[in-house]
Formats: C-alpha cells, structure tokens, sequence
C-alpha cells in the first residue's frame, strides 16, 4: 500500500506540469465549444470525460459547422486513433499480472503528455503513478475548457496563443532527458521532427489529415527503431 502512495505522489508531481499547461491550452478549446453552441456545463463535461484535444478540436468544429453523426464519428475516430498505438505501447510497461481493472482504468486516459511520463518510467510502471497524474491533468483540461467558454472572447488572442506555447515546453521536458541520456533516442527524435517537418510542407501530404500522418509517422519509426535498435530483455529489465 505504501509503494502504490509513493507511486501516487510521483505521479501527482510529474503531472501538475501537465495539469497547468492542459489549463492554459484548453482556454482556446472552451472559446471553440461556445463557438459550437455548448454551454459550459456541456463543455466542461466533455472534456472531463474525452480529454483529448485534436479530438475535440475537431468535433466542436464539425458541430459548428453543422456535421451529422456519420461525419463527427469518422472524424474522432481517424483524430484519436493514435492513442490506440499509444495504450498498446504503455500495456508493455505494465507488470503480467496487472489486474484487468487498471488497464481499463488507465486506458481512460492516455494523452500525448500522459504517455510521454508513463514511458519514460524506468523499469514497470505502477497503475498509480498514472492515477497521479490523472489526478491534476483531467482537472486542469475540464477546468481550463470551462473558463475559455465562460470568458468567451473576453481575453485578447494574442494572450490565448501565448498560452499556448506551454503545451510545447511539456514535450521538450519529456523527450530532453532521455534524449540526453541515449544517442539512439536522440537521432530518432531528431529523425522524427525532420520527417515531419516534411509532411508538414510537401504539397503531396496535404491531403493527408494531421492525426493519420501521426499514426503513419509513429508506426514506421518505431517500427525502424525496433528493426535496427532492438531493446534485449535484461536491459530493459535493468531499466
């Protein structure tokens, strides 16, 4: 019970980085949902319960715009998918015998930021350190989404974008580290930033959407990374 608390607080401390920027970041999601129509009740409890900001983005803005059910449902399926690969890579980190209950619970939610940490866990990774993390991250996203459609159009853009710079100092501090630690690591986020700065500019992915170019990009380096750079057993049980 001890180790579980311990794994809880630590959790709680490398989340509440996330919880502030998720904050800060969700103001423009909350001027976006009131765009949509919700009230803020709807919007905060949206984003409490889904926690996803691609996803969202794109579904208040579909809603805005009039989409039916088919087109919203197809939309948040090809914007979220990649968490699927994400969840398939934290079930790794977790012991054989983790209970089938905090899988689902963990599952719940898995962001880009949550993953990063969970990842980057040494050794296995304690259902509880995500329930820490969990704990300020949702709260801070629902809480954030409620006051950008209370304060609607209220604060200047140029303040809300300011903001926003702070979702992009969160990933620099997650893949810093083990970057600094490992050459490979390094050259494949140096390789992945390159390869999407191509995707982002050659005319011929533009018709790509941004969450399959995500997926394409993931799944073809990890899965050059695990060809060329496989990781033994006993090293990443010393991890």
């Amino acid at each position: 019970m001890s180790e579980n608390k311990n794994w809880y607080k630590k959790g709680i401390r490398d989340g509440i980085p996330i919880g502030l920027g998720y904050f800060a970041v969700a103001f423009t999601l909350g001027i976006a949902a009131a765009g949509a129509g919700f009230t803020a009740f709807q919007a905060t409890l949206t984003s409490f319960l889904i926690n996803a900001s691609a996803g969202e983005f794109a579904g208040f803005t579909l809603i805005a715009a009039g989409a039916g059910y088919l087109e919203v449902a197809v939309m948040e399926l090809v914007a979220n998918a990649r968490y699927l690969l994400m969840s398939c890579a934290l079930s790794q980190k977790l012991k054989p015998d983790t209970p089938f209950i905090h899988r689902i619970l963990i599952g719940f939610d898995v962001t880009d930021e949550l993953f990063g940490i969970a990842v980057s866990v040494p050794g296995t990774l304690n259902p509880f350190y995500n329930y820490g993390a969990m704990t300020v991250a949702i709260p801070g996203w629902a809480c954030g989404t409620c006051l950008g459609v209370v304060m609607g159009n209220v604060l200047p853009t140029s303040l809300v974008r300011a903001l926003s710079v702070g979702l992009y100092g969160m990933f620099i501090a997650i893949i810093i580290p083990p970057a600094s630690k490992s050459k490979i690591i390094a050259l494949i986020i140096t390789v992945s930033m390159a390869l999407s700065f191509i995707f982002s500019r050659v005319s011929i992915f533009f018709a790509i959407s941004p969450g399959i170019k995500t997926i394409l990009l993931t799944v073809v380096i990890s899965l050059a990374a695990a060809v060329f750079f496989p990781v033994k057993e006993d090293e990443a049980d010393a991890a």
